[in-house]
Formats: C-alpha cells, sequence, structure tokens
C-alpha cells in the first residue's frame, strides 16, 4: 500500500482518453498543474494513429520549462519522492515528469554564523536549487560545472559537486567524485556527513574538510581551483582541500584595507594562542614554577587562593567545565531562557562562588579571557575548546615542560597531515612563498594576481595588469 502522502489525480481529455498525475502531497505546485497540464489536456483531443505520434503531441503541448521523460518505474519513483510529478495517458508507454514543485524554504538571509560587517550578506538555505542558483549569480561563466549524485540508499540525498573547467585541480575532482559515487549510507542529513565520509583522517582532531555558509567565499575558493560541495538540505557548503589558516581569515578581511586585514588576523592568531594556552600556562605557573609571574602577580593569586579548598589544578578543571555547561545550557535553551541563564552562571553563580571561598577571581578572570579569545576564531571553537583540556591536563601533570611536548607533538602531526594532496598546515610546511601573501599577512589585490600554487591549477592568472588581453585556456579552446 502507498505512502497517504502520494496522490493520484485522474482526469480524461475531450476524446475520452484516461489521463492521471502522480505526485507527492505538500511538496507540489497543484495550481500550476491545474493551469498548465489537467485543465488543457482535459480540452484536447488526442491523436490515435500511433504512440509516436501522440508522444510527440504531448511533448509539444506540455509547455513546461522543466520537462523530461521517464523511461522505467526506478526513475518515475525518484522523480516523484524528489518532488516532481509524473503524467500518465493510456497508449503512451512511458510518462512524462513535469517539474512543479513547491518545496518549503526559508528566505535567503545573513548566516548567524559568519556575521560581517562589510561585504555581501547573503546565505546559503536548506534548498540546493537555490544554493546553486546564488553561485550562478556570482560566477556568471559557461566553465563553471555543476555534477550532482545521489547519496544516501534511503535518503536518496542530491549532492552537487562544483568546480570551474580548466581551473580546478582533475586530479583532486575525480577523486572526490569518485568518493562520493561510493558512500554507502542511509541516511544524509547535513553536510556534516559528507565531511566525515570524505575526510581521510577518520579520528583527527583537526578538521580536513572546509565549511562556509556565505556563497561569496564559497565562490572566492572556487576561483582559487577548490572544489566545492553543496548537499541538499544543509546550509553549510563543503570545500576542499582545506588549509588551517583559513580558520584565521575572515570574508571581511577581502572589503577592508589589507593592513587592517593583516592586524585583525595577527589579532586573531594571538587570541587563539591565549585560549589555548593560557589556563594551561597559569596551573604550570602556580604549581610548578612560580616565578614565572610578576611578582605583584604573584603577591595577588597569593592572597586570593589562600585558604582555598581545591588545589590549582581541580580548581581550574571545575571552572572550565562550568564554562562548557553554561554554553551548552545558552545554546541548548530557548533564546530568552538562555540570555537570562547566561547573566545567572556569569554574575549569580560565578560572584558567589568567589565569596564563599571555593573558588578564586584569578581563576574565573583567566576562564572567561580564555572563552572569549577563543570565539575570535569560531571555526575553530570545537577543536579549540578540546585542546584548552589537553594543555590543562598535561600542565597540571609535568607543568611547562608537558606544555611545550604537547606543543611539539601537534606540530609534528599537523606537519604529516594531508588532505586531497594539500598539506593541512601549508603553505607555512611545506614552504610555498607565493602563497604566504594570504595566510596571517594579507597583501594587497595586486600582490595575489597568480593562484595559490599549492592548488595546481592549470590556469595561474587570475588578475591581469589594465590593457592586458585576456589569455585563452585550454576550457576556453574546448568551449569554441
Amino acid at each position: 500500500m502507498p505512502s497517504e502522502d502520494i496522490l493520484t489525480y485522474n482526469f480524461t481529455t475531450a476524446d475520452g482518453t484516461a489521463c492521471a498525475i502522480v505526485y507527492t502531497d505538500g511538496v507540489v505546485n497543484k495550481q500550476l498543474l491545474g493551469d498548465l497540464v489537467a485543465r488543457p489536456f482535459s480540452k484536447e483531443r488526442l491523436p490515435k494513429e500511433s504512440a509516436e505520434k501522440l508522444q510527440s503531441f504531448l511533448e509539444k503541448t506540455l509547455l513546461f520549462p522543466e520537462l523530461k521523460s521517464a523511461e522505467n518505474f526506478q526513475k518515475a519513483q525518484t522523480e516523484i519522492l524528489d518532488g516532481n510529478s509524473l503524467l500518465l495517458v493510456d497508449g503512451v508507454p512511458q510518462g512524462f515528469i513535469v517539474g512543479a514543485k513547491l518545496l518549503p524554504n526559508r528566505a535567503v538571509v545573513e548566516p548567524p554564523t559568519d556575521v560581517t560587517v562589510k561585504g555581501p550578506r547573503e546565505g546559503f538555505i536548506e534548498d540546493i536549487k537555490t544554493n546553486m542558483a546564488l553561485i550562478r549569480k556570482r560566477l556568471k561563466t559557461p566553465h563553471l560545472r555543476f555534477e550532482t549524485v545521489r547519496v544516501g540508499k534511503q535518503s536518496n540525498t542530491a549532492v552537487s559537486l562544483c568546480y570551474l573547467n580548466g581551473i580546478v585541480d582533475e586530479k583532486v575532482k575525480n577523486s572526490i567524485k569518485k568518493q562520493l559515487n561510493g558512500i554507502q549510507i542511509d541516511n544524509v542529513p547535513d553536510s556534516s556527513y559528507i565531511s566525515a565520509l570524505l575526510s581521510p583522517r577518520k579520528h583527527s582532531l583537526f578538521r580536513t574538510v572546509g565549511t562556509t555558509e556565505k556563497p561569496d567565499v564559497f565562490t572566492a575558493k572556487l576561483c582559487e581551483g577548490r572544489v566545492g560541495i553543496l548537499v541538499d538540505g544543509s546550509p553549510i557548503a563543503l570545500t576542499v582541500p582545506y588549509l588551517l589558516t583559513e580558520d584565521l581569515q575572515s570574508s571581511e578581511d577581502y572589503f577592508i584595507s589589507p593592513f587592517a586585514a593583516t592586524a585583525f588576523r595577527f589579532l586573531r592568531c594571538i587570541a587563539l594562542f591565549i585560549a589555548i594556552l593560557l589556563p594551561g600556562f597559569y596551573v604550570a605557573a602556580q604549581v610548578y614554577k612560580i616565578q614565572l609571574l610578576p611578582l605583584g602577580l604573584t603577591l595577588t593569586i597569593a592572597s586570593s587562593i589562600r585558604e582555598l579548598p581545591l588545589s590549582p589544578n581541580l580548581e581550574m578543571f571545575v571552572v572550565l567545565l562550568l564554562l562548557e555547561i553554561l554554553k551548552e545550557a545558552s545554546i541548548r535553551m530557548p533564546k530568552y531562557v538562555g540570555m537570562s541563564l547566561s547573566v545567572v552562571g556569569a554574575l549569580v553563580l560565578g560572584e558567589t562562588a568567589v565569596s564563599a571561598g571555593f573558588l578564586s577571581t584569578p581563576a574565573i578572570i583567566v576562564v572567561a579571557l580564555s572563552g572569549i579569545c577563543l570565539y575570535t576564531v569560531p571555526n575553530f571553537v570545537e577543536t579549540g575548546s578540546l585542546l584548552r583540556w589537553l594543555f590543562l591536563l598535561v600542565a597540571g601533570s609535568i607543568g611547562i615542560f608537558g606544555i611545550v611536548l604537547l606543543s611539539a607533538f601537534l606540530l609534528c602531526y599537523l606537519i604529516s597531515s594531508d588532505a586531497f594532496g594539500a598539506p593541512i598546515l601549508a603553505p607555512f610546511s611545506p614552504l610555498v612563498p607565493r602563497d604566504l601573501r594570504d595566510t596571517v599577512v594579507k597583501y594587497d589585490i595586486f600582490s595575489l594576481a597568480k593562484r595559490p600554487k599549492l592548488f595546481q591549477s592549470k590556469n595561474q592568472t587570475r588578475l591581469l595588469p589594465l590593457g592586458t588581453k585576456p589569455e585563452k585556456t585550454e576550457a576556453d579552446s574546448k568551449q569554441k
């Protein structure tokens, strides 16, 4: 027995030929189907000579821009479940797929995870067709390619591979396409599933696939020679290859002066080190090397921690744990309740704990500063939180030596990490001098005339001097 939302509308033409429209309720524009299919057909007399003439007549009568034939049951089933309609006519051996989707979508708005003061404010939504249109809106070139595959044995989710022909590295593109075709999973509710399945290191602490919710950032990465991935039902697009330095960059950096962008990137870099290392360094200095702190600060800390019931390690652990609990609770709670919870947790709970002599003021200040600094790099929050715990653990166990040892281990791990032919720590390791112009330091637009050498693009030039004739690429010659 079919599902209750799969409906069939039966009608006849003027000469009595039986017709039917099969569609999924709730995702089809019924008015459009009635005005352009059912009503016109009910007034037509269909030719009876042969099935071929009848099929040709139907193709001329149906004026839908999205119209294709369904030769088998499997294709018809896929199209109906995807939101299209199937027109069946008695005497015609095949059905016609009529594109009359009316999927529920939200409006294109600024993404909440990437807010900018200057620059475009449009963000991707959960509809893949709308996202493809936002990309096409910015790249009006015949070299832009979309290749859609279906992933998910039950969800049958559309996953679109995006790239610029003649600019993308064909090896990377073919490798990703092969992996997408080989995925065997029941359901793909979000692009994070595709990211996890494509990642060459399944249990890596650092991500190897880039993410963005902004079409302008996505198209800029395509123009660098990368491959983009759109997943139907997800507002987050994926880009590969991915470099660790991308987390220090913001889309606003490209709409302000290069000097200001460089200053902001250095600020984010310093804030990231403070967020990860400060709690561990504070505990290590307190337990093992108190002389690392200035004398005035040492006396202040000593007066604050006097008569505390907890050791420095346990105290910092408790404060960090409270910070993570408050963060999770404020995110999961309803909006207005979450705001009240943040005020209660930060002011009432913190002040009460200090007044009761359970926690020290310096520990709360250190954790609060660490939490604020971490959110200067939003895409690194999850990884940064885990690293902060690791550094706190080794600092409380073996002191400053543990911090140095863990830093060296992480550096060796990042140097050896490779994803889709691009080392994650590039262009610092291996050193690519030309690509250093858009990392922590941001050069002006004229200094970025060449695409990143690391991505091995066929066409390396993206900016020509004024008055220079454009170069003919291999893709241009094939187009002709």
